[in-house]
């Protein structure tokens, strides 16, 4: 699969790890975060484009999984051409920031708080799109995705926040 691979060469390890940081980490942050909280989020109103929460584990695992596949080939590609950059420390901050927005809007009840998180969140996503971009293009591309979802849930969290102040 071209994808899965840069200039004809796959990393099989080095993707799984790629894949399964964000997938099982956002799983445990979410189990974390969410538990408990099902009742108390269900009383919340909610904006009449807020999905089912179904959608939400299958949209996140299949963002999660490209977001790694994105994260592996340029890592593969700077490998390649012996370089670092900083996409990889991006990727690591808005990692970082996705897993810590779980506990600022459902465990910690800090909506508000959240929306702003989720603002300085979209802004990292955006850097690090950019800067994949600059390394592989595919890898950049990959990131777009997640920047329509994160835009969506920003809206999602702000009209929450504004329907429960």
């Amino acid at each position: 699969m071209e994808l899965l691979s840069v200039n004809g060469k796959s990393n099989w390890k080095r993707l799984t790890k790629n894949i399964l940081i964000p997938v099982v980490g956002g799983s445990v942050i979410g189990w974390l975060a969410n538990r408990n909280t099902q009742e108390q989020y269900a009383q919340l109103d909610k904006p009449s484009f807020s999905p089912p929460g179904p959608v939400f584990p299958i949209a996140w695992t299949a963002l999660y999984t490209v977001m790694g596949v994105a994260n592996y080939r340029v890592e593969q590609k700077q490998e390649m051409l012996q370089k670092k950059d900083s996409a990889t420390p991006l990727y690591d901050v808005q990692l970082g920031l996705n897993f810590l927005w779980s506990f600022l809007y459902f465990k910690w009840n800090l909506r508000g708080t959240a929306l702003v998180e989720m603002t300085i969140l979209l802004g990292a996503i955006a850097m690090t799109a950019y800067e994949f971009n600059k390394t592989d293009r595919t890898a950049g591309a990959l990131m777009i995705p997640y920047i329509g979802w994160v835009m969506f849930a920003l809206t999602l969290n702000y009209s929450t926040w504004k329907l429960n102040r």
